[in-house]
Formats: C-alpha cells, structure tokens, sequence
C-alpha cells in the first residue's frame, strides 16, 4: 500500500520518517492515545479502516488489537494545519492503553478540571 502523493507532500516528518497520531474515541471525544506512524502505516489505515501505527520499539508497523484483540475501528482521519499530526477518530473495543487502561490518559491527572 502506497500513500497518495498530495497526503504524504502535506506531512512534516521527524528524523526517522515518523508523524504523531492522536486517536480519540469517535462516541465520547476521549484522547485514547498518541502513536507514530509512517506513510505506509497510514496508507494502510485509510485503506482498511484498522488503525495501524510504527512501533519505535521494534521498528515495524502493527496494526492495533492483532494480538490483543482491543481493536480500533478507523471512521475518520484528519492532518492537522501544519502537517505535524494526524487525527483518528476510532471506535476502540477493549483497551487502547498497553497497559489495560481504557485511555492512555486515565492515571495521571495534572490538573483537575474547573468546577
């Protein structure tokens, strides 16, 4: 899968080839979580509607639940203005957080919201 010559002129990449992608849930507008991606991970992802990300770790690409079964439907992908990040809005089943937690952002709360 290739992606499309006007998306991938429309990306800022770091170093490594790589772009952010905040993944927030498409039924409640929760943050899930924030990944990277590469072109063919996103090519791959707006081709099959399964979020696929770029692992750093392993360097390869997976594909979201492909082990765990917590999967991410893809209904939308957005770029942001300056081309540095992409938006996905995602149907999760299970956990999006590696760690078993519904949203990558459940356990550390800076700064509680106004009353």
């Amino acid at each position: 899968m290739t992606l499309d010559p006007e998306i991938a002129a429309r990306l800022k990449r770091n170093a490594e080839g790589l772009f952010t992608a905040v993944v927030q849930e498409r039924s409640t507008g929760d943050v899930l979580m924030v990944a990277w991606m590469d072109d063919a991970a996103l090519a791959r992802t707006l081709e099959t509607r399964e979020a696929t990300y770029y692992s750093r770790s392993r360097s390869e690409q997976w594909v979201k639940g492909a082990t765990s079964g917590h999967t991410q439907h893809v209904h939308s992908v957005r770029v942001d203005c300056d081309g540095d990040a992409v938006l996905l809005a995602v149907d999760q089943v299970g956990a999006a957080c590696h760690t078993g937690s519904h949203s990558c952002f459940d356990t550390a709360v800076l700064l509680e919201p106004e009353s």
